[in-house]
């Protein structure tokens, strides 16, 4: 059950003071339609659109929702993924940046190259360079435009034409390097064994019952608006729906000349990002100044808000995250090469989290935008692949759908105020 205060709460009582009354959940649900038709469509689009595509596509290739297929989508939905969560970070404060791909094609450098036989570098330590090149990518960047006061779309085009020409300079003549570590090819194509595959879910679906239940509670408990219990419950048992079905998805053979079950590494690896990013821009402080500066940075400042330092470490996250997202690229092709389409995956990066629901306004959006928004770019690409689509229809249906996403995030601006 949540509560509802009255309208004019009694003089000096502070908000647990206040007399509430309970609300069903029918009234919550009333409430939420409410919410929705004033603009507040939170990611409801986005999830509509995924089914739209799967349907239509399915209706033109019944090959689109085979198991193998629906789990070959996860491995190529997770770079997108990851550059969508990225740019959420930037995007939030009403920024850009354009030089994820190539920030992503220096961190998938590092890590081939410490990999080497003649380097022989752990797996571990090659992979935690990359991501320290990214990340101090991103310090660079984010001071430039946070205590110079550079636009960030000047920087980040900048630094996209610099870690280019860099990559193009480091792989030289050859154009290449080949990865040769089992580990690290593996981040992208290992799965897990059928039987660990159902206890990392039951775990996931655990965690996730405990943390939603106890937050809503002591929402409640304060007076504050939440869930009610019945819709708090009804999540989680949604939750464990949708793991079970995962799983069985994954755990079917979806091999040719041999066996192949499993659940990929790469998933967790994505779901992993989001879970700590999430708590961190929905649960923390920092995510707080991110939202405010986003929202009216003239105001945050006069509240105290420290706005070099978030606008900063934004950056780095943004950056980091890039970092990840090149890792995960490389070990998806065992290779880089300057044939990385850094520029593009960035643009998909933004687009992603955009349809997903971010807002490029600032202010609006959370992470698991950026997941849902790669989920429908690796759906067209999928889709249109099995159909025999050329890369310019592609692009042509990906900028339909980032056209028609921008749309409903202005006409949701336009009533929210309303």
């Amino acid at each position: 059950m949540t509560t509802r205060e009255h309208d004019v709460p009694p003089a000096g009582a502070t908000a647990v003071q206040v007399r509430t009354e309970r609300i069903g959940t029918a009234d919550y649900l009333r409430l939420t339609w409410r919410r929705i038709v004033g603009g507040e469509t939170g990611a409801l689009p986005v999830i509509g659109g995924l089914v739209l595509v799967s349907i239509v596509f399915q209706s033109l290739n019944p090959r689109f929702l085979t198991a193998g297929n629906l789990v070959n989508l996860l491995v190529q939905a997770a770079v997108f993924a990851l550059f969508g969560m990225a740019e959420v970070f930037v995007l939030l404060l009403g920024e850009i940046d354009l030089s994820a791909g190539f920030v992503a094609g220096i961190s998938a450098v590092v890590v081939a190259w410490l990999v080497q036989p003649q380097v022989a570098w752990p797996w571990w330590a090659a992979i935690l360079a990359a991501l320290a090149a990214a990340a101090l990518i991103g310090l660079l960047q984010g001071t430039l435009f946070a205590r110079v006061g550079l636009p960030s779309f000047v920087v980040t085009l900048g630094g996209q034409l610099f870690w280019q020409g860099v990559m193009l300079f480091v792989l030289g003549s050859g154009g290449a390097i080949l990865i040769q570590d089992r580990v690290v090819n593996g981040i992208a194509s290992a799965t897990l064994s059928p039987l660990l595959g159902w206890v990392v879910m039951l775990v996931a679906v655990a965690a996730f019952g405990v943390v939603a239940w106890r937050r809503d509670a002591r929402r409640r408990e304060l007076g504050l608006a939440a869930a009610p219990a019945t819709l708090t419950a009804a999540k989680i048992v949604a939750g464990l729906v949708a793991g079970v079905a995962l799983v069985l998805l994954a755990n079917t053979n979806r091999g040719v000349l041999s066996q192949v079950r499993g659940l990929p590494w790469v998933v967790l690896l994505v779901l992993g990002v989001l879970f700590v990013w999430a708590y961190l821009l929905q649960r923390r402080r920092f995510g707080l100044y991110v939202y405010a500066i986003g929202g009216n940075a003239e105001a945050a400042r006069r509240a105290g808000v420290h706005l070099v330092r978030v606008r900063i470490l934004s950056f780095v996250l943004c950056s980091l995250t890039a970092g990840i997202a090149g890792v995960v690229y490389a070990s998806r092709l065992r290779s880089i090469s300057t044939s990385i389409q850094g520029g593009t995956l960035v643009l998909y990066g933004i687009a992603g989290a955009v349809i997903g629901g971010t807002s490029l306004f600032g202010g609006r959006g959370k992470v698991v935008h950026g997941v849902l928004g790669g989920f429908v770019i690796a759906a067209i690409d999928n889709g249109m692949g099995l159909l025999g689509f050329s890369a310019a229809a592609k692009n042509t249906v990906t900028a339909v759908v980032l056209i028609a996403a921008v749309t409903i995030d202005a006409l949701a601006r336009r009533r929210r105020p309303a």
